[in-house]
């Protein structure tokens, strides 16, 4: 289907329902978990090489951070990542979902928009998102993409859709995968590995 365009998610306004925004981020990784997101994320980060340090744009509930950390843990490599997202409210809702969060060895939470980081070049190994490039324009992913460029020597970039409004809504704003590599290559940036979804529904791609 033809990719909507001109329509706002409910993520996209006025956040003044906490307990909304909880069950959203809650379902929200229960979907990253059950439909392989986080799994196509860290196979893609993993396809880049051994990483020390990784900044998590647009985190949502931390969730794959979170999973990446238990990983790096149990395999005892060192990891350490700085989790951002635009919106305050949001990573609020993250600490109250799982209030353990801020007790997680290795693991930073910090407000950040993705199309203009405050952190120098160079700061990381791997900066990485998933499921936020359909929130934007395509000249703001291009801008989003060279940010992430910026600030990391390697970069993974994850989309996906989906709960009840914005779930289809997310759907319908899905990039396709050409439209995402044109983007990805507008960004300067070479893809090193694709990966697609048990059913083809979400697509992570590794760029340097």
């Amino acid at each position: 289907m033809d990719r909507l365009t001109g329509v706002a998610e409910l993520l996209d306004g006025p956040l003044d329902d906490p307990a909304a925004l909880d069950g959203n981020l809650r379902d929200l990784a229960r979907i990253n978990r059950l439909t392989g997101g986080t799994r196509l994320s860290a196979r893609a980060i993993d396809a880049l090489g051994d990483a020390t340090t990784i900044l998590d744009i647009g985190t949502g509930a931390a969730d794959i951070p979170m999973t990446l950390l238990a990983r790096a843990k149990a395999a005892g490599r060192p990891l350490s990542i700085t989790a951002t997202d635009s919106r305050p409210e949001i990573l609020a809702s993250a600490r109250r979902a799982r209030p353990a969060i801020d007790r997680t060895a290795g693991l930073d939470l910090a407000v950040a928009d993705g199309r203009g980081l405050p952190y120098p070049d160079g700061a990381f190994d791997v900066a990485h998102s998933s499921m936020v490039v359909h929130h934007l324009g395509p000249d703001e992913v291009v801008a989003f993409l060279r940010e992430q460029r910026r600030v990391a020597r390697r970069h993974a970039i994850g989309t996906s859709r989906y709960t009840r409004h914005d779930g289809p809504l997310s759907v319908r704003r899905a990039y396709s995968r050409r439209e995402l590599r044109d983007m990805v290559a507008a960004a300067g940036l070479a893809p090193v590995a694709e990966f697609a979804g048990f059913a083809g529904h979400r697509v992570s791609i590794a760029a340097r």
